[in-house]
């Protein structure tokens, strides 16, 4: 089991992939069934439960530290520690809290810690042969805070580190756009054509492309053989980020065209001149407060319509090319 440490100290991550980490919380967020499950459960304040003789309950619990006196099937904490005395057969994870293991625990998954820490009591915790560990030690405040508060996520505070993020996705952003464009300007072309002769349409196809593909991660990670629905839901969330991506390439050259043609009229500019202001200008409307959800999902929904279209178009090519 290998250890890989970021140039600053603050990331700490133990096992393969952390892609683990995500795929583990989506799973639990969206399988597990939340209170009441058969099983003996206890919960001394508002801010503790204990989980007694429940073997086949999986525990989700928002805001709470989660102690295991007997045994769990698998255990998700969100704004919590889990304390692990007894026996956990499947995963354990907390996202912003600890993983604390006792002498007498033992976890016979993952442990997957996001904005926390794993904190075993010896040296060589009772784990499960092949178990994977997972820990991103970054943002625990952040985190705990949206936990306690969830509005945080559509209206997030301006800070320092809020904007240092901003400028990063700004050059992040630009430099993928430049790219795509230098490398593909076939591709962005028609599909810039495409958005603004067709936009209902693709709109239209990309949202139900949207929800279908989230009811396809749905029902895999629950009806599916365990590994056939881990690969087909991630397979599914991959290709989703993908048309993400391209959406968000497309319209950013439409936006810095039309900005540039606004300010400077018809005066020649240079492409990357075009796809910084449409970079900046998304990333701004990305970090409005209650307007960046809706921008996101435009984005998902142009990708994503802009693939299943060429998709059609491309099937509807090929008779008449034969």
């Amino acid at each position: 089991m290998r250890a890989l440490r970021d140039p600053f100290g603050q990331l700490r991550l133990i096992a393969p992939s952390g892609a683990a980490a995500v795929f583990f919380c989506l799973t639990i967020i969206l399988c597990s069934n939340v209170f009441p499950q058969s099983g003996q459960i206890a919960q001394p304040d508002n801010d503790t439960l204990v989980i007694e003789n429940s073997p086949e309950l999986n525990v989700l619990a928002f805001r709470k530290t989660v102690i295991i006196r007997s045994n769990a099937k698998e255990v998700f904490s969100w704004g919590g520690d889990v304390i692990v005395e007894g026996r956990v057969e499947g995963d354990v994870a907390a996202l912003g809290g600890n993983v604390i293991q006792r002498e007498t625990g033992y976890i016979g998954g993952a442990v997957i810690v996001i904005g926390g820490s794993y904190k075993p009591d010896v040296p060589k915790p009772a784990r499960g042969e092949g178990s994977e560990t997972v820990v991103f030690g970054m943002f625990e405040e952040e985190f705990r805070g949206l936990a306690q508060d969830p509005s945080q996520i559509f209206a997030p505070a301006v800070s320092t580190a809020f904007l240092i993020q901003r400028i990063l996705s700004v050059l992040f952003w630009f430099l993928v756009t430049l790219i795509v464009a230098t490398l593909a300007p076939g591709a962005v072309s028609r599909s810039i054509a495409e958005v603004k002769t067709n936009a209902l349409k693709i709109f239209g196809y990309g949202s139900a492309g949207l929800v279908l593909t989230l009811l396809l991660v749905v029902i895999g990670l629950h009806f599916f053989p365990d590994h056939l629905g881990a690969v087909v839901s991630l397979m599914a969330l991959v290709l989703l980020f993908l048309a993400y991506g391209f959406g968000r390439v497309i319209l950013q050259v439409l936006l810095g065209r039309w900005v540039v043609r606004r300010t400077l009229g018809g005066s020649r500019t240079s492409d990357a001149l075009a796809i910084f202001a449409g970079t900046f200008g998304l990333t701004l409307l990305l970090s409005v407060p209650y307007v960046w959800p809706f921008c996101v999902f435009a984005l998902f929904a142009v990708g994503i319509g802009l693939v299943t279209r060429a998709r059609r178009r491309l099937s509807n090519s090929v008779p008449n090319s034969t």
